[in-house]
């Protein structure tokens, strides 16, 4: 074994791991990695929203070590792999909305106290349709109630964060805009979630912007509309807007603590380990829509988890923070013209049909105009004068005409985005991790080591047919 690797495994070797989100996708490869590699580790404690530990236990199984990513450790370990999970995995119950995360018994918190080593947090809404209470409670108060415990743990050598990309790495200072746009103030957006949202600012300004009278109710308050919020600011959607006040309250509470940020771009599925291929959710119809047309964005999970691995070990103890972008854009980007002409079925190349696209979103509307709305119009009259004989058709093809433009709202700072993310910390992490990062080691994290072609025809495609479309 090289000795970069070596390193790595010695790291892990004898350490307690507190990992929230511990049921998403990129915790469990995490999960998976960490005890494959080193089944030396001492313990990883997992926070796991539940109510209870009977009911943390359950979703453990059903929701992490039950899953197919954890296959090739189940086939290693054959009869004792029960055994060891339970030896090497605690679930803790919790929530990482609340105070001490959650977690209500004061024998345990003192425990991981006294133990954890290194606290990552994976927890966060990746919904772009989330509520906006929702999203400030998890995104925001998440990343600073797992920064408070973090500081609390007496042998604390690092609190690693996953966060989302932005074009530089360079550190979000509290209230600073992307815009320039006056008047961010974190605090009082987390206020939203402790108080009714009417009587809120943001709430007051949204209102103001969208012409709605002060007294308008409270359920349609709490309604999902809170995107002119972040936009407001300078922010596409609400998902990254909350992830961007996530990281100014830790970088302003961090105090010495030892602090990596790590930003993905759009994880897709794995490209080694523990097997290529592996994908959970609908994450993949996203990559699809808002990164091959023009981001140059994906990246595999696994290589995301081989990144925060190395930078655990470089940066282990040392009091500062250290931010890095984990993506393809610059060193191996993939375009949607490398991608549309050929997808692999079945070992074969088939030809696929081309898609129209549009260069700006103006004439991506004149044609849904021209094409769709147009139409629409002429049903609508066409169904007055006959009295509504086409009113449950025209309601249908209506309700598809908004949904779709609703996502067309959404995705469009996506679709037409430009930017390439910088990475050159990154590139400097490679360099810190030593010989084996970028040619297929054991934690190797180097987009350039990644075959596009081979990637999607034979591993991304099949993989999202076998454990997505079942």
């Amino acid at each position: 074994m090289d000795g970069t690797s070596d390193r790595m495994l010695r790291f892990l070797k004898d350490k307690s791991i507190l990992v929230t989100g511990s049921t998403g996708f990129l915790a469990k490869i995490f999960v998976e990695k960490v005890l494959r590699v080193q089944p030396n580790v001492k313990k990883l404690f997992l926070l796991v929203r539940a109510p209870d530990a009977k009911s943390a236990s359950h979703r453990l199984h059903d929701e992490v070590t039950g899953k197919k990513v954890f296959g090739v450790l189940r086939q290693q370990y054959e009869k004792g792999f029960s055994a060891f999970v339970s030896e090497k995995i605690s679930p803790v119950a919790g929530d990482i909305a609340c105070e001490n995360l959650g977690i209500e018994d004061r024998d345990l918190r003192e425990l991981l106290c006294r133990e954890v080593d290194v606290v990552l947090n994976v927890a966060a809404t990746t919904n772009f349709f989330e509520r906006y209470d929702v999203a400030l409670k998890a995104n925001v108060l998440g990343a600073k109630h797992a920064l408070d415990f973090a500081k609390r743990c007496e042998k604390l050598q690092l609190f690693l964060h996953v966060s989302t990309g932005l074009i530089l790495e360079e550190r979000l200072r509290m209230g600073e805009s992307l815009n320039g746009a006056p008047g961010l103030d974190v605090d009082a957006e987390v206020r939203l979630v402790r108080k009714p949202w009417r009587n809120c600012a943001a709430e007051s300004r949204r209102r103001k912007r969208e012409g709605l009278h002060e007294g308008a109710g409270h359920e349609e308050a709490r309604s999902p509309i809170p995107d002119a919020e972040a936009r407001f600011f300078g922010w596409p959607n609400t998902y990254v807007f909350t992830k961007a006040l996530g990281e100014m309250m830790i970088g302003q509470q961090r105090g010495d603590t030892p602090v990596v940020i790590i930003r993905p771009t759009i994880i897709t599925s794995t490209h080694r380990e523990p097997f290529p291929g592996w994908v959970e959710g609908t994450r993949t119809i996203d990559s699809l829509v808002i990164g091959y047309a023009e981001g140059n964005l994906p990246i595999p999970g696994d290589m995301v988890v081989n990144a925060m691995i190395i930078a655990m070990e470089v940066h282990a103890n040392q009091r500062s923070e250290f931010i890095y972008h984990v993506g393809s854009s610059v060193s191996n980007p993939l375009t949607y013209a490398r991608l549309k002409d050929y997808v692999g079925k079945d070992g074969k190349i088939i030809k696929t049909r081309d898609i129209l696209l549009f260069t700006t979103i103006t004439s991506f509307r004149r044609y849904m105009a021209l094409r769709y709305w147009l139409p629409l119009e002429g049903l609508r009259l066409v169904n007055a004068a006959l009295c509504g004989v086409f009113s449950q058709l025209y309601d249908r093809l209506s309700r598809k005409y908004k949904f779709v433009m609703h996502l067309v709202d959404l995705y469009e700072p996506y679709a037409f985005f430009k930017g390439c993310f910088d990475d050159l910390n990154l590139v400097r992490l490679r360099a810190a991790a030593g010989d084996d990062h970028g040619g297929g080691g054991l934690f190797d994290f180097d987009p350039k080591s990644i075959d596009w072609n081979h990637y999607f025809s034979t591993v991304h495609f099949p993989g999202v047919v076998k454990y997505v479309l079942k």
